[in-house]
């Protein structure tokens, strides 16, 4: 991977765990930049390691944790040393139109800037989903080192930045995931398992008054993007019947939004990601209700036994 031969300002910090077929197409989309990549990998068992480090990409590896803990140490303990750091996953690519955007913004950005926001696509079973909802969605990836960190959340994680304001560049990243439906809907498994513990911390806190007892992202409804939609999420999805509310959600991605103008692979995207994805999380908060003696579930939802 080329290297400029003045002082770089941006480091790119990717998480890896046998992202074999991802890295190469992530680490070429990069390459324009002229910026250091650090990829820190949770133990590949596949040749991502071995793929990063011939591309030029700065390496190191630790077990896994969870996303925030393990994007945090790579900031603390990766060696980066830029004024900037781009956070990239690496199923995602950086497309040409940010590319001078960003080198722009590097160049020239106002001492009280500390972030910026580029848009995000989704490309699914190799189409680009346009509707729903889904695109623009404005994600914070570019910050000054030292000033954000990944917020201690198991699922929805952003970035919270701290003394200063942020900007939005004119230009895209495209997660475009070359795996299956198989992986897709076994990995789409895990985060429902990771999203019911974030929904349990949640209820948790609301009896603390609010004390999560780590750095969240506050929601708002007229705040940013990814801080108006925590507000929706937290004030009126997870305040809405279980099971009911993926119908609901659904209805309005596919409908009211539009999700139908993506085809049928956007049918196959938008039922699966807003309608079966959150029902297994229901799924999962009922059978947790069900389970533990320390939450008290409705009497509609308790199962009477009979004695054997």
């Amino acid at each position: 991977m080329s290297r400029s031969t003045s002082r770089p300002v941006l480091s790119i910090l990717i998480l890896t765990r046998n992202e074999e077929r991802n890295i190469t197409k992530c680490l070429r989309s990069v390459a324009p930049l002229g910026a250091p990549v650090f990829v820190l990998d949770s133990m590949s068992q596949d040749r991502t390691v071995e793929i990063a480090a011939s591309m030029g990409a700065v390496v190191r590896q630790r077990a896994w944790t969870t996303y925030s803990d393990q994007f945090n140490w790579g900031l603390d303990h990766c060696g980066i040393d830029t004024d900037w750091v781009m956070r990239l996953d690496a199923d995602e690519e950086v497309l040409p139109n940010l590319v001078p955007a960003l080198r722009a913004f590097l160049q020239s950005a106002d001492a009280d800037i500390a972030g910026a926001y580029v848009r995000r696509r989704m490309v699914f079973m190799g189409r680009w989903i346009r509707y729903g909802g889904m695109y623009p969605v404005w994600m914070l990836r570019v910050f000054r080192l030292g000033r954000a960190r990944c917020e201690a959340l198991m699922m929805d994680e952003h970035m919270i930045v701290s003394g200063g304001r942020t900007i939005r560049l004119d230009g895209d990243i495209v997660d475009r995931n070359d795996k299956d439906l198989t992986f897709w809907t076994a990995k789409h498994n895990d985060y429902a398992t990771r999203e019911l513990q974030d929904v349990l911390q949640k209820e948790a806190s609301r009896v603390r008054r609010g004390d999560r007892g780590q750095q969240v992202l506050a929601g708002k409804l007229r705040g940013t993007q990814e801080a108006s939609k925590r507000w929706l999420k937290d004030s009126v999805y997870l305040r809405l019947p279980l099971f009911v509310r993926p119908l609901l959600y659904f209805g309005y991605r596919y409908f009211l939004r539009f999700g139908f103008l993506d085809g049928q692979r956007g049918l196959i995207y938008h039922f699966l990601q807003a309608f079966w994805y959150r029902f297994l999380v229901d799924a999962k908060i009922l059978e947790h209700r069900l389970n533990s003696p320390d939450t008290k579930a409705p009497a509609s939802e308790k199962i009477r036994q009979s004695p054997p």
